[in-house]
């Protein structure tokens, strides 16, 4: 009986562990930064005006999921992917993207930036 107790108090406990320790998000994707950028893609080839407001949206999204070092490391390697893999992009335009949304971003936009840093 005092086994059955222990037993039952343990999985008791274990479950209250389960369901109030706060849950891992997943990592974040190139398939999610592609798609929160796709967007800003005209932009960044004509630089003209500012930024569309679904381009915002989704760079405010990006940066609202990139919030660990490994999700902003992982932003920055898809981003750099995405730049070298689109002709026709004006580097001015896309470091000025992040400021014409409003978003702070604590590191220079541009390809020489070191993603590991």
């Amino acid at each position: 009986m005092a086994r059955s107790i222990a037993i039952t108090s343990v999985v008791v406990v274990f479950a209250i562990l389960l369901i109030v320790s706060p849950h891992v998000a997943d990592a974040l994707t190139c398939g999610q930064v592609t798609s929160s950028i796709s967007q800003c893609l005209s932009y960044a080839k004509t630089g003209t005006g500012m930024p569309p407001s679904a381009c915002c949206s989704g760079v405010k999204s990006l940066n609202s999921l990139a919030k660990t070092s490994a999700d902003r490391q992982t932003a920055c390697k898809c981003l750099k992917t995405i730049a070298g893999s689109v002709s026709g992009l004006k580097p001015a335009a896309i470091a000025g993207i992040p400021t014409k949304c409003g978003v702070s971003v604590p590191f220079p936009i541009s390809t020489s930036t070191d993603c590991t840093k």
